[in-house]
Order: structure tokens, then C-alpha cells, then sequence
């Protein structure tokens, strides 16, 4: 008996692998055709252009000598290391300001919660290169902080200085990863879990890091994930800061000063990717097999905590402080595009208007230009990051997860050398319909802002719906929903913190990207404002116009800021028990 049962069985077990392939939906293979084909022809085939060249020999001949080479030199033996040493502190650092943000402005019940998020974000809107300049004004050796403190008591604090100083400068400009992401995760947790908790006696900071935070790591864990990678790779705030002994601006340096033949750069580039790679594999790792998803989305959010008078006074002294460091920028930059003459000493010495009338007469294109780029990038990210963590987490798609590390590697890419391979692959190419080049279009220029900015909306997307259990789009399903429609009016809802927070994140980092534009923009009609910053902070006599056109970034993208907030918090209010609500 025991034979013949095998012998049944034999045959449908020999039938599995076919049927798993036979239970991925048509939708679902048309929607990884269409990624795949959007990363295949605007990530891979131009990335591959350019890689090739750190393992080719001078008669292209497959080679690794290059990468002995530079592993043989000291300065890129020294680099390497520093990149990764900057990298790893700034990521601390940046959870040591993010993570008490965003736990009290969820936690507690004050006000100016909402304004305290947005105020957050705004480190992200400034180019890091116009940054590190505002900090050395302010915090640097003659800056005001050390010019007061040395007349008051005699000392100074070498705060800029070194690897230290970008270290700083790099914290203060991306900690906003951690806290939009952290935010948001902190939102999705079940107030029942944290109930059950202190039913059981975890109070204070036990409650914490036992309970709130675990429950938000994925939020978390990608938030610290985009700040190691994107300080890897930063270029502007080491070459502004003369510290040019790390990966990024070698690259740079070998690409524009040595020349584009030149296999160095290219090697540096790969070290770039494989590491940025490596970086979100851990991260994914560190989350594998736990469960971080809550059934009951209907119920309310943790409970909001009111501070007596003096709990209230000590928290907002705290965000205070920790505010006019993060935001010391962007005071820099306002009082420079107010500044006549501003050097060695605490204050401008004269203040005028003059610099803002510059940038209304010269560089309004430049404003609507960003707008429309990063617009269209942002939104084009964030309909691929949704579809991406669809088919990874909700799919049995065969190596769907290729889709996840392709994407992802897009973010360790030098903007440089992305560019240089849309020249060398599109080369010759036009618009459908017209004679124009798709080089010289503002298309090549928004399809590059979408390809680098891709992972900051990904990893925001990965983890809203990773917090979303798929026992509530099958209970959709179960009354007659089309999966669409559950995807539609189930799963989007709920993940509209998410959504909108990879859309605010690559909106804001698009406006800030340079190295790439400057490849890119073939006429001054399509410079964004990043550029026209750029060419003003290329000179004295230009950095007024340059941080008053600055100043104009920040309040475009605070009020665009503040308004996804504000969407967020109404959205999570319409999410009352599910008897009030019909599929």
C-alpha cells in the first residue's frame, strides 16, 4: 500500500515547479517586464558601458590589473578606508538626531509636532556642497561659533575639521532618511501591541527597546541603510571641504582630470556598487525571517502621551537645540543671501537685496525647471518602488528579488559616470517623432534623476508594506474584491505614509543632484536650480545669488514638505473600524 501511495504522489511532485510558474499571474509578468525593461535601458546597458572599462586592458583584453593597481596605491588604499569610516559615523550619527525626533513627535501629544517633522526634512533639500559652505560660516575656524567662543573663553572646537567635519556636515544633511522612515513606521505600529505590553509591566524605556522600537525597524533599518550608501558616494561636501583622500572625489577627479579612458576611476565606481550591494543585502538579512506586520490596522496607532508643563519645557529645550544644529544650514545660507560682506566675523557686516533680485532676473527657469524634473522623476520612482515591493513580498515571481538589487545599485553610481553612459549608449539617439537628441532633451536629465533617486523610494515602499499583513487583502478578496481592486482601495491606502514619504525623499534629493546635471544639461534653458546654485558658489562675488536661489529650493520643497504631512495625518484618521468602510 505504502508503495502504490508513493507511486501516486510521484507524478504531482514532479509537477511543482511547473505550477508555481503557472501561478504567477499575466498582470504580474507585464508589470516585471515593464520594470525590467525601464532598469535594463536606463541602469544596466548604460552602467555596463562604463563598467566594462575597469576590466578591460589597453587592448581590451579582460583584465584584473587594474584593481591590483589600485589597491597598490596608498591614497586609494587610504580613501577606501576613510569613505567607509565617514560612511559608518555619519549613519550613527544621523540615528542619534533622527530617532528621539521622530519616537517623541509620534509619541507624545504636543504641539508643533508636524512642524518639527517638516522642519527635519529640510536638510535634504540643500545641495551638501552649498551646505558644508553655510556650516564652515558657522561652525568652522573663523566661523561665528568659534569666533564668540574664543573671545568670550578663550578656546575654539575644531568641529570642521578633517574627516570629523564631513562627518558632520554629512549627518546634519541626511539624517532626514532615518526620520521619514522612522516616522512612518512608527504610525503603522497596532496600539494594541504596545497595550499588551504594559499590561505585562514593560513601561519607559524598557517599553521601547523592547517593543516600539523592534516593531519599527524596517523603518529604521532602511532609513540607516540609504545613509551609509549615500555617504559612500557623496561627492560635493568632501571636494568643498579639501578632503579629497576618499573614494567619490577620486573617482571625480580621475574622470574629468585624467580622462575618460582612464580605468581607476571606473575600478572606484565598481568598489562603489558592490559595496552599496553589500549594504542593503545586510540590511535585508538583519530583517530576515522576523515579522513586523499587525493585523489590526483598523484599531488606533501607539497612544499619545501628554507632558506635564515640565516634561514639555525639557522636550522642546531638547528639539530646540537639536533643531538650530540641523538647521544651522540653512540659517547660514538665509543670512548669506542677506550679506553684503560676511568674512571673519560672527554676522554679516551689511545686508541687502540685491542677490534675491539676481536670482528673480536670471534663474525663474530654473525653479520651474526642478519642479518638473523632479516631479516626474519622484512620481515615476515611487509607481516603481510600489510595483517592485508588490512583486517581491506579495509574488511567487522566479528571481523577482534581482529587481530588488538592481534598483537598489543604481544608488551607489556616481551621478558622473551615469551620465557619461547615457552619452556613450544613447549617442545618436532622437525623440520618437522629432530630430532632437535625447541627450540635449531635459528627458535624459529626468530619467537620471529617477534611476538614482529609485532606492529612496523603493526602501520606503519595502518597508510600508512590509507592515501591512496579506491577511487584509485576502479578507478583501474573500468578499468579492478583484485583486486589483484590493491593491487599489486595501493595500495603497494603507500605504500611503509610505508612498508619500519615498515620493517627498526622491523629489528632494532629485533637486539637490549635480554631478550628474552638470553632464547632462546641454543649455542653459534647461538647468534646474542645482546647477545655477552651482555655477553662483563657483565664485565670491556669486555666492549671495547662489544662497539666495537656495533659500527659494527650501521653501519650495518646505511647503511641499509640509503639505505630504499634513495628507499623511488625515489619511490615517479615515482608517476608522472596518465595519464603517466597504471594499
Amino acid at each position: 500500500m505504502a508503495v502504490n501511495d508513493e507511486a501516486a504522489v510521484r507524478p504531482f511532485r514532479a509537477l511543482v515547479p511547473t505550477r508555481l510558474w503557472a501561478d504567477v499571474r499575466p498582470g504580474v509578468w507585464l508589470a516585471a517586464g515593464l520594470v525590467a525593461a525601464f532598469l535594463l535601458l536606463f541602469f544596466v546597458l548604460p552602467v555596463a558601458r562604463v563598467f566594462v572599462t575597469a576590466f578591460l586592458d589597453g587592448d581590451n583584453s579582460l583584465t584584473l590589473g587594474h584593481f591590483g593597481t589600485f589597491f597598490a596605491q596608498d591614497l586609494m588604499r587610504e580613501s577606501f578606508f576613510n569613505s567607509l569610516y565617514v560612511a559608518v559615523m555619519s549613519a550613527i550619527c544621523a540615528a542619534l538626531i533622527a530617532v528621539p525626533l521622530a519616537y517623541f513627535t509620534v509619541r507624545f501629544d504636543f504641539r508643533g509636532a508636524i512642524l518639527i517633522q517638516t522642519l527635519g526634512v529640510l536638510p535634504l533639500i540643500m545641495p551638501p556642497f552649498v551646505g558644508a559652505v553655510a556650516l564652515q560660516l558657522v561652525f568652522g575656524r573663523s566661523g561665528t561659533l568659534n569666533l564668540l567662543l574664543g573671545d568670550w573663553f578663550g578656546f575654539t572646537l575644531p568641529i570642521m575639521d578633517g574627516l570629523n567635519g564631513v562627518i558632520f556636515v554629512e549627518a546634519i544633511h541626511y539624517f532626514p532618511f532615518i526620520l521619514m522612515n522612522l516616522t512612518v513606521a512608527l504610525r503603522n505600529i497596532d496600539g494594541a501591541m504596545e497595550e499588551a505590553a504594559m499590561n505585562l509591566g514593560c513601561k519607559g524605556w524598557r517599553l521601547f527597546w523592547r517593543v516600539i522600537f523592534p516593531l519599527a525597524l524596517p523603518g529604521f533599518v532602511a532609513g540607516a541603510s540609504l545613509v551609509f550608501v549615500k555617504v559612500f558616494d557623496d561627492l560635493g561636501t568632501p571636494l568643498v571641504m579639501g578632503q579629497t583622500n576618499m573614494l567619490a572625489p577620486q573617482a571625480y577627479l580621475r574622470i574629468t582630470q585624467v580622462g575618460l579612458e582612464d580605468p581607476t576611476g571606473y575600478v572606484i565606481s565598481v568598489i562603489m556598487i558592490l559595496f552599496s550591494i553589500a549594504a542593503m543585502v545586510v540590511s535585508a538579512r538583519a530583517l530576515k525571517g522576523r515579522d513586523f506586520s499587525t493585523l489590526q490596522k483598523g484599531g488606533a496607532s501607539i497612544q499619545r502621551r501628554r507632558l506635564s508643563p515640565t516634561e514639555a519645557a525639557l522636550a522642546y529645550l531638547w528639539i530646540g537645540v537639536i533643531l538650530l544644529i540641523t538647521l544651522s544650514p540653512h540659517l547660514g545660507v538665509l543670512l548669506l543671501s542677506f550679506a553684503k560682506v560676511w568674512s571673519f566675523s560672527p554676522l554679516p557686516d551689511a545686508y541687502t537685496l540685491a542677490h534675491y533680485a539676481t536670482v528673480f532676473q536670471d534663474s525663474s527657469g530654473m525653479i520651474r525647471n526642478t519642479l518638473i524634473y523632479c516631479g516626474l522623476a519622484a512620481g515615476l520612482d515611487v509607481v516603481l518602488g510600489v510595483t517592485i515591493a508588490y512583486l517581491i513580498l506579495r509574488t511567487r515571481l522566479p528571481a523577482r528579488q534581482w529587481l530588488d538589487w538592481i534598483a537598489t545599485a543604481s544608488l551607489a553610481v556616481p551621478g558622473i559616470v551615469l551620465a557619461i553612459g547615457f552619452l556613450r549608449l544613447f549617442k545618436g539617439v532622437t525623440v520618437p517623432g522629432t530630430d532632437v537628441l535625447l541627450t540635449s532633451t531635459w528627458l535624459a536629465i529626468m530619467l537620471a534623476y529617477a534611476v538614482r533617486r529609485l532606492p529612496y523610494a523603493l526602501r520606503s515602499c519595502m518597508a510600508a508594506l512590509q507592515q501591512v499583513h496579506i491577511s487584509l487583502e485576502e479578507a478583501a478578496e474573500s468578499v468579492g474584491a478583484t485583486k486589483m481592486r484590493s491593491i487599489r482601495r486595501v493595500l495603497v491606502p494603507l500605504m500611503t505614509g509610505g508612498i508619500l514619504a519615498g515620493f517627498v525623499t526622491s523629489f528632494i534629493t532629485a533637486a539637490v543632484e549635480l554631478s550628474a546635471t552638470i553632464m547632462l544639461v546641454s543649455a542653459d534653458s534647461q538647468a534646474p536650480m542645482s546647477y545655477g546654485i552651482y555655477l553662483y558658489m563657483q565664485s565670491v562675488a556669486g555666492r549671495g545669488p547662489g544662497a539666495a536661489l537656495g533659500v527659494l529650493a527650501i521653501l519650495v520643497v518646505a511647503v511641499g514638505t509640509y503639505l505630504s504631512h499634513r495628507v499623511v495625518e488625515r489619511t490615517a484618521s479615515r482608517f476608522v473600524p472596518a465595519k464603517e468602510h466597504s471594499v
